[in-house]
């Protein structure tokens, strides 16, 4: 199972005997075709006996093997040029198509309010009838509580930077923090 994924569903040992199925039935689908490619190559060039031929016939031959060689070139060609044309028509109907995408206009969306009660309404259906009140369920914050917190004392800087330098200083930072 080289680079096989694992199927969730079948068991492990299922999976590595369809895996040597489908193997072998690729096999046998290869040798089926060197098979009809034989028979094929049999029946439309078979082997030439050239020992007992004499000059003139061998150029006759030869005339022939290229007058056959000039039909399938000839066709050869033609399916060329109807594949050129297949794909140029093939790409002009692209380019068409991605035309015309482009040229339609997408209208511009606006925004639409809709109430809960509304959504909750086209949801359930006329026969529910729930009210929601959505702000009745947030937390309330009181704005004192919210500028007590912003105030803070301010001090001069310097005074505290001249407090605390040296090491006593770190020692009062210690000993607050401590008692804190």
């Amino acid at each position: 199972m080289n680079g096989a994924t694992k199927s969730p569903f079948l068991p492990v040992s299922c999976q590595s005997m369809m895996v040597a199925k489908a193997k072998e039935d690729l096999e046998q689908e290869m040798v089926e075709k060197e098979e009809e490619k034989e028979v094929y190559l049999a029946e439309k060039a078979p082997p030439i006996q050239t020992g007992s031929m004499s000059l003139a016939e061998l150029k006759t031959l030869c005339q022939e093997l290229h007058s056959k060689i000039d039909v399938v070139d000839e066709e050869r060609y033609d399916i060329e040029a109807k594949v050129l044309l297949n794909t140029r028509e093939i790409k002009d109907l692209n380019i068409k198509v991605l035309d015309l995408r482009g040229k339609f206009k997408r209208p511009s969306l606006r925004r639409v309010r809709v109430s809960a009660d509304a959504i909750l309404r086209s949801l359930l259906g006329s026969k529910h009838k729930v009210s929601l009140d959505l702000r009745a369920n947030l937390k309330s914050v009181k704005k004192d509580d919210t500028e007590k917190e912003k105030t803070v004392e301010v001090s001069d800087w310097r005074k505290n930077v001249e407090a605390m330098s040296g090491m006593e200083g770190r020692k009062k930072m210690f000993d607050a923090g401590a008692t804190q």
